[in-house]
């Protein structure tokens, strides 16, 4: 497939395509004339890395995910590790949750004066809730 009909697939811009060719996540077959050619299996490769990339893994986690044919070589210990990392960002945002719920229904007069909100804003101010949403790389696919 050329690059056009694997964007076209995937749902990927050919300048995304191309970006993960550099990064070393996927392998072009050869180019004809400025047209990079791929194999069917690099679907199932933009699939994984989609799935890695919605999990939180970076490019650089994700392409040792992959072995230098492009097949799927996917580390258990590392998936077990950022499980137990997203369950404690899913606890993280629980708390944050129920804390601007409270401050919701809260009967003190200002946010300001809510016990609740004040211990959220005093954890948020103590790095509690960092994290929950890791910085991209501008203009980059994660």
């Amino acid at each position: 497939m050329d690059i056009s009909e694997v964007a076209r697939k995937s749902g990927l811009a050919a300048s995304a395509l191309r970006y993960y060719e550099r990064k070393g996540l996927i392998r072009s077959l050869a180019s004809r004339g400025a047209r990079r050619k791929f194999s069917p299996a690099v679907l199932d490769q933009l699939a994984l890395i989609a799935l890695g990339q919605a999990a939180g893994f970076s490019l650089d986690e994700i392409r040792v995910m992959f072995t230098p044919n492009g097949k799927p070589n996917v580390d258990r210990a590392m998936l077990a590790a950022k499980a137990d990392d997203l369950e404690q960002m899913v606890k993280r945002l629980r708390a944050i949750i129920r804390g601007l719920r409270h401050a919701v229904a809260c009967s003190a007069p200002s946010h300001a004066a809510c016990p609740s909100f004040q211990r959220l804003l005093r954890a948020a101010a103590a790095g509690a809730l960092v994290s929950l949403h890791p910085p991209l790389a501008s203009g980059r696919p994660r």
